[in-house]
């Protein structure tokens, strides 16, 4: 069968826990740029903070999306 294309029940428990790690990285990476958007003002943000709000909220990236967000999307 394609990997791709595999039950969470037929992943060996290896893949299993990576999956579940990288989630929960995602998640917190995720909250983290949230929270951090939240406090800044609009000037502190490259960006609209709506459209930064809005894809830190709803794209899956695994932890892309809140990374770029920490190290670009943010003025110093």
């Amino acid at each position: 069968m394609n990997p791709a294309r595999q039950r969470w029940d037929e992943l060996a428990p290896s893949r299993q826990r990576l999956v579940l790690a990288l989630g929960v990285l995602d998640a917190g990476l995720r909250t983290w740029a949230l929270v951090d958007l939240r406090k800044r003002t609009a000037d502190e943000v490259n960006g609209p903070k709506a459209a930064w709000a809005l894809a830190l909220s709803v794209v899956s990236s695994a932890g892309v999306l809140p990374v770029t967000y920490l190290l670009v999307g943010r003025r110093r």
